[in-house]
């Protein structure tokens, strides 16, 4: 990056910017239903299917035209309110903020674009696209679909983003920061420093299973709080994670220990 900064703050857009998945909302309001899409994403979770096809089965299921699907997200979905707070100190600090989507470029700018403003325009988007279908246009009934950012069986392989500033030589290398909350994040955690994993979301039950450390964050200023310290020296990445991951641990043995309490009391 031109400003060589040494801070990268890397985040994923749905369910983590936002505080409702707007694929899930459009799918599940205007496409096919949420029982469907339920479906779909278990499948995924449990591995019989790609998020690739699963999500290409949602937007397919979508008929309105794609300038309007973008109208109704703006109308009806909310940011963290906590996340422009963030923004102004990352950009007054030359730390990059960079969204790393599954979604698609248009519905992400317009909804950051509505709520933010120009600074808006400071963040960069890579994520999947949408194109006219064949003989149709983009602003008609099933005139849309997705087009893929690359092969994978993600459609956006977000790790190959952060691949080139995670492998540079120790001097040059930013510290890099990710935030996420769900199973496309899975590959990008394992690239960054720091991953911040939304409470309560698939991520947190995976990097559980993978073994990968993470800090739980209920909403953004907790991230502003912790990215603060660590940028005035006030901890490390490595302190934080480890820290984060432990306090995790801890939490999930009492609410256990309060579970087989209540369970054995009652069977008294």
């Amino acid at each position: 990056m031109k400003t060589n900064p040494k801070f990268i703050m890397f985040t994923d857009f749905d369910g983590t910017i936002t505080l409702q998945d707007s694929n899930d909302f459009m799918t599940d309001n205007i496409g096919y239903g949420q029982e469907k899409r339920k479906r779909g994403n278990n499948a995924v979770l449990e591995g019989r299917a790609t998020f690739r096809d699963s999500f290409k089965d949602m937007m397919d299921s979508i008929k309105t035209p794609f300038p309007q699907c973008v109208e109704y997200l703006v109308q009806n979905i909310k940011l963290d309110p906590h996340f422009t707070e963030f923004l102004k100190w990352a950009l007054e600090n030359n730390i990059p903020v960079v969204v790393l989507s599954s979604g698609m470029e248009p519905v992400i700018r317009g909804l950051l674009s509505s709520v933010i403003g120009p600074d808006s325009e400071k963040i960069a988007v890579i994520s999947n696209q949408a194109r006219a279908r064949p003989g149709k246009a983009i602003d008609e009934e099933e005139g849309w679909e997705i087009e893929w950012h690359d092969d994978s069986d993600f459609g956006h392989d977000k790790s190959l983003t952060i691949r080139p500033y995670a492998n540079l030589p120790e001097e040059q290398r930013p510290i890099l920061f990710y935030a996420g909350d769900g199973v496309s994040d899975l590959s990008a955690a394992r690239e960054t420093d720091l991953l911040f994993a939304r409470e309560g979301k698939d991520l947190v039950s995976y990097c559980v299973r993978e073994n990968v450390p993470f800090t739980v964050f209920e909403d953004w200023s907790f991230i502003t709080s912790k990215v603060k310290e660590i940028v005035a020296g006030k901890t490390t990445v490595h302190d934080a994670a480890r820290e984060g991951y432990e306090e995790y641990k801890k939490s999930q043995t009492e609410l256990n220990g309060h579970a087989n309490g209540y369970a054995n009391g009652h069977a008294r």
